[in-house]
């Protein structure tokens, strides 16, 4: 009998990757913007490390990110293809972080909507690597070696996603700010109060709103501050009539969980600096919102 085949040893391979799971989702997740794709990821994992040779493995929990990461890689390339047929703005499939604590409780800010949303726009490698050392702290040798490349090629993939975001977003505030600016956008649309809104909205804020294609939102971004808040003042007499309106933990940062006759319709979530509101993300794809809602009651 095989070591790996022993029920033991089995037992113990089910103590190492159940130990190691939280991460393992927390790096697919951060590099693939998905919460189904993520957990496909992990149960990948799961079947892979059944099969391995455990007796060589010295490190499980390192042996388990590698598997992770290259997987995650791997599903990153080919969802670009798919994305880009996508019917309308993409935006990350949204994660309850007070539901999951232990997702958020590496460092917070690559969770973040805005920055995952953001990392999108680079090559999986240069994703991965940004991931590894910015939410998780690993040493840039260790990065290379998971990436199967150089020290310096990590080190270089990591500046350029880093010089990507710090160009694409300036420094969000903190929670209890954003909540509190959150709120007043909230007011404000429902309202429909055009001034209030100009006041709330960077003059170069750009809302999204992921439909999938299912529902009637915008299928192009709204850029710019006078096109997104006259878009909201339109909209407000349609959309916000018998809403109602649940706070809620969105990827770490406060967001509004929008619903009506007792069914989620959106979920809002921003980008915040101090500035104002620099993005504004609206999540209405069913596929996105279902499995949220349904975390928020466990």
């Amino acid at each position: 009998m095989r070591a790996c085949d022993d029920p033991d040893s089995l037992d113990q391979a089910t103590r190492d990757f159940m130990a190691a799971r939280p991460r393992l989702f927390g790096i697919a997740y951060r590099v693939l913007g998905s919460a189904a794709e993520a957990e496909d990821i992990v149960q990948d994992a799961w079947l892979r490390w059944q099969t391995a040779d455990r007796a060589v493995v010295e490190e499980p929990a390192a042996f388990l990110a590698t598997i992770t990461t290259r997987l995650a890689i791997n599903c990153a390339q080919s969802a670009r293809a798919r994305r880009e047929s996508y019917t309308g703005p993409w935006l990350p499939e949204p994660v309850d972080t007070r539901a999951d604590p232990q997702l958020g409780a590496e460092r917070a800010e690559v969770l973040d909507m805005a920055v995952l949303f953001l990392l999108e726009k680079l090559k999986p490698v240069e994703r991965a690597a940004y991931v590894l050392r910015e939410a998780f702290d690993y040493p840039y040798q260790r990065i290379a070696d998971i990436l199967e490349t150089s020290e310096a090629n990590a080190r270089q993939s990591v500046s350029r996603a880093r010089k990507h975001l710090s160009a694409e977003r300036k420094e969000p505030v903190s929670s209890d700010v954003h909540r509190q600016l959150l709120e007043a956008f909230v007011s404000a649309a429902r309202t429909g109060d055009l001034s209030a809104l100009e006041e709330l909205l960077t003059a170069d804020v750009v809302s999204y709103a992921d439909s999938a294609g299912k529902r009637g939102a915008s299928k192009v971004p709204v850029v710019g501050r006078p096109h997104v808040s006259k878009t909201l003042v339109a909209y407000a007499p349609r959309f916000w009539p018998e809403t109602e309106i649940r706070w809620v933990e969105a990827n770490g940062r406060p967001a509004a969980l929008v619903t009506a006759h007792g069914e989620a319709v959106a979920l809002l979530t921003a980008d915040v600096s101090e500035r104002g509101i620099e993005r504004v993300m609206w999540v209405v794809a069913p596929a996105k919102l279902a499995p949220y809602v349904a975390s928020l009651d466990k």
